[in-house]
């Protein structure tokens, strides 16, 4: 049988597409570009996919990510030959350090056209290095049964093994020959069955290859010896760090308080927020923690990603001789390398069977736990708290800290808050108190960057509002701003709604805190990079309702009129970076006189 090349690549990538949406994808983000012409157009018009278009291949890829890590599910990537593959290299990086499912669809020249000269040819294989958990380069479009099977069985694996985890990207490269419009041709006639299968898929719109990935059963043995040494645990500390299981706080607060542990939530834990029970909840840790406070714990259990917090990891530190659990389902998240045990294992199912054992057992003294424990812990939570609140409450002017802690608490119920990376998320650590309302807190911790920033908030809101969730509220610095100002064009291409708080302080905020700062000649060129912008045009030109806050009552207006309305808003206020300096060492010294030690602390 012979076929044209337009209508092999109908076929071929026709069958592909289709077993991605049998699979479970739904999201398609397309950059346009030539060489990518077959998938774009048969993703277009297949009816179970949406596609969103994006200009920008990096902003595209940013924005996938968002939205995959927002809906738990793989998200799908497509653009053309070239650099705009290589400009996905971010959003991959990202998404294979926090565990993000994307699907990576490149489009490339034929093996021919290859180191001959060819324009927008690059060599994409393996392009995203050990980024990507798997690469597959495509076979050319062929329309054999043999090869709708190949291409078939091809898109269940990868989607599959973006989801499976760790979940993480997939690279998919799909070398195309001209002519690049697929014309589709009627199947061949006097096919077997199982031929006609390969030509319209599995009845019932089943996928080719139905993936099951079973979680790993938790030993017997080692679970009653872990519950056995968390109630053996006189001064137990929970610690839980950036994670996105919204169903893993119930069971964690559980068992926490059943031991009488300490719970030390980091602001993208899913557990500093919520109905869960957070009477063992300590959230001002940071602040505490500048300060020698703390008595040494016998025993920590660390769920998630390595905290945010400097203060905490340093506390840890000179808690090394502590023997430390970390619980991951397939990672090693132990950079300080303190850890004596790590458990691999779902941390929600984990939760869930150590609260049944050591429930069961309350009656036979559930724990030893020294009493006080848990009291001082609370105790230095509430002053640190007070204080940090009474601090920020006396300043009339606009300080980064309270900004967080400000817009935190205008989030409603069922929202999203997205923190950029850098000053954001440390600030949201430090000064936003938790209370019953469920947020989902999300930033692009896996690589720490400030890329994209704004691609992946928007991202997230796109999912959001497909799921009919609540607002969405970014908080990013200008810096992040300024590197992703492309990325707002989805938000008016898309009709997305959310609100986007920018801190202009003229330059890298954080890099005031460093050492860096101590070289006054070096250090406004080499970090601190004043760049003297403002950003009302910018919101102007992707049609935005732009405000400026002056003061805490406008920040307040501004942040309420972008969760209640529709649109893209973007709230813009101004701050000194030497003044923000100077203030957040005010509030570490209000806190360690609060607790006795009235040294001013630094961050």
């Amino acid at each position: 049988m012979t076929t044209s090349p337009d209508g092999a690549a109908a076929s071929f990538i026709g069958a592909f597409v289709d077993e991605l949406a049998r699979s479970g994808v739904r999201h398609v983000c397309i950059a346009p570009g030539s060489r990518s012409t077959p998938l774009a157009l048969i993703i277009a018009a297949h009816p179970s996919l949406r596609h969103w278009i994006h200009l920008d291949e990096r902003s595209a890829g940013f924005f996938a990510l968002g939205m995959a890590r927002m809906l738990h599910e793989p998200v799908a990537l497509l653009c053309t030959s070239g650099t705009a593959a290589a400009n996905f290299f971010p959003a991959v990086v990202e998404a294979r350090s926090a565990g993000i499912p994307l699907l990576v669809l490149t489009a490339d020249r034929p093996p021919e056209l290859r180191n001959v000269g060819a324009p927008q040819t690059i060599d994409q294989n393996r392009l995203y290095g050990e980024h990507a958990k798997w690469f597959a380069e495509v076979a050319i479009p062929e329309a054999s049964a043999d090869m709708l099977r190949y291409v078939r069985a091809l898109a269940c694996r990868a989607t599959a093994l973006a989801r499976a985890e760790p979940a993480g990207p997939v690279h998919l490269d799909f070398p195309l020959r001209e002519p690049l419009v697929p014309v589709v041709m009627p199947e061949p006639a006097g096919l077997s069955s199982l031929d006609l299968l390969a030509w319209h898929g599995r009845p019932h719109g089943a996928p080719w290859v139905a993936v099951h990935d079973a979680p790993p059963v938790t030993d017997a043995r080692m679970l009653h010896a872990l519950s056995a040494r968390l109630r053996a645990a006189r001064r137990p500390l929970f610690v839980c760090g950036p994670q996105h299981d919204l169903g893993l706080a119930a069971p964690l607060a559980r068992l926490a308080a059943l031991l009488g542990a300490p719970l030390l939530a980091d602001p993208l834990s899913q557990v500093r927020w919520g109905p869960h029970d957070r009477s063992v909840a300590i959230d001002r840790y940071d602040a505490m923690l500048r300060y020698s406070t703390a008595d040494a714990p016998d025993l920590v259990l660390r769920i998630g990603a390595p905290p945010t917090s400097k203060a905490l990891q340093q506390y840890l530190q000179r808690h090394a001789d502590v023997p430390q659990i970390v619980v991951d389902a397939t990672r090693w998240p132990d950079p300080a390398l303190v850890a004596a045990d790590i458990v691999h294992a779902d941390p929600r199912v984990l939760m869930d069977m150590l609260v049944a054992i050591i429930d069961d057992d309350r009656g036979a003294a559930a724990h030893a736990g020294d009493s006080a424990w848990l009291g001082t812990w609370r105790a230095m939570d509430v002053a640190a708290g007070a204080a940090l609140t009474a601090h920020s409450r006396e300043l009339v002017e606009l300080f980064e800290g309270r900004v967080l802690a400000e817009v935190a608490a205008l989030v409603p119920d069922g929202g999203t808050l997205f923190v950029s990376s850098s000053m954001p998320v440390r600030d949201l650590d430090a000064f936003a108190a938790g209370d019953a309302r469920s947020l989902r807190v999300l930033s692009n911790r896996g690589a720490n960057g400030i890329d994209g920033v704004v691609s992946t908030a928007l991202g997230a809101a796109a999912a959001s509002q497909e799921m009919k969730a609540g607002p969405l509220v970014l908080v990013i610095g200008d810096i992040a701003f300024y590197h992703d100002m492309n990325g707002l064009l989805a938000a008016r291409l898309h009709a997305l709604d959310a609100t986007v708080v920018v801190i202009n302080n003229d330059g890298g905020g954080i890099f005031s805190f460093l050492p860096q700062a101590e070289l006054p000649q070096q250090f406004e060129a080499l970090f601190g990079t004043p760049h003297g912008l403002q950003f009302e045009p910018v919101a102007t030109l992707y049609g935005a309702r732009y405000r400026r806050a002056e003061d805490w009552a406008s920040l307040r207006d501004g942040v309420t009129e972008g969760v209640r309305g529709r649109g893209l808003h973007v709230v813009e206020l101004s701050t000194d970076r030497a003044r923000n300096v100077v203030l957040h060492r005010d509030a570490w010294a209000s806190v360690g006189t609060a607790l006795g030690h009235p040294l001013p602390g630094r961050q």
